[in-house]
């Protein structure tokens, strides 16, 4: 069975948060890894609501430094020091973050301190890999210099049940060596890697928020198993969201076409649509069905 690939919505809204929707904030996790993408205002307290425990943060990206995408980072570092995080943080984010990090921590009386190391991303491409994950950015159009992410699990292969049962071999600490690719020999019978392994494709998840519509985004997110955008707008008002390099429902859900992706969840939701989220989520199925409008606290496991 695959690992498990967790994504809990701590955070919905756009520029203003509602009494429905918190500041964004995406919160992955997969094995020991725990990512924070955005850290909008009461994040910390998002994950208490949530059950969630945010000392097991291992990493924070940023997409882009506009306030209601980091204005929860001081509160979240001060209760991580206060009650004495172990791990070091590492935050990644666009060029400018460190002046930014070094600008918000001298904001106030910073009590205690953890360890943290602060990685600006200056190039598309890779820029983060782990035995089990590759992370990939791109650049997008938007009014500061913005990041969209995606998480691409490696291929694994895996141990054929069906031949084991067909072949009668039991369980063994042997079969291990399997999955590593190596050969090995049970009962003086040589079992072939190639025959007893099949190959499983990894998931990829791509994020991609604050940006306007660009033509060649939906190669990035190209075969997402899940597709998060941005909405801020209907269609109705596409001028508007050109105007402020966002993207409108139907754009979005034009980005999850185009890409071939497998669903599209819908985010940072304006506040004008809090009372008419319908027309948000008629105008994307018109393109692409299978969308979800995300809300506060919505769970997804892959």
């Amino acid at each position: 069975m695959p690992e498990r690939i967790r994504i809990v919505f701590l955070g919905t809204g756009s520029v203003a948060p509602t009494p429905e929707r918190n500041h964004t904030g995406i919160l992955f996790t997969y094995k020991d890894e725990n990512i924070l993408i955005d850290c909008g205002e009461n994040i910390q307290r998002q994950f208490k609501i949530a059950g969630l425990n945010a000392f097991k943060l291992t990493r924070i990206f940023l997409t882009h430094w506009h306030g209601d995408h980091v204005l929860g980072l001081g509160g979240l570092l001060q209760s991580l020091a206060l009650g004495k995080y172990s791990k070091t943080l590492e935050i990644y984010g666009p060029r400018g973050t460190k002046k930014f990090m070094k600008n918000l921590l001298n904001m106030f009386i910073f009590v205690d301190k953890i360890n943290m190391k602060v990685i600006e991303i200056e190039k598309e491409g890779n820029f983060l890999e782990t035995k089990d994950l590759i992370f990939k950015c791109k650049k997008l159009v938007h009014s500061t210099f913005s990041l969209g992410y995606s998480v691409i699990e490696k291929d694994k292969l895996r141990i054929s049940k069906e031949f084991l049962n067909k072949n009668k071999i039991k369980e063994s600490q042997e079969l291990g060596k399997l999955v590593e690719g190596k050969d090995i020999k049970i009962n003086g019978k040589i079992i072939r890697a190639k025959d007893a392994t099949f190959l499983e494709k990894g998931r990829k998840i791509t994020i991609i928020l604050d940006t306007g519509y660009m033509l060649n985004i939906s190669k990035f997110a190209e075969n997402s198993d899940l597709l998060i955008t941005e909405c801020s707008f209907c269609d109705e008002s596409k001028e508007k969201a050109k105007e402020c390099f966002h993207l409108t429902a139907k754009q979005a859900a034009e980005i999850a076409k185009n890409s071939r992706s497998t669903s599209l969840i819908l985010t940072h939701i304006g506040q004008r649509y809090q009372k008419h989220i319908n027309f948000i989520s008629e105008e994307a199925k018109k393109i692409f069905k299978n969308t979800k409008i995300a809300e506060d606290f919505m769970e997804i496991l892959l």
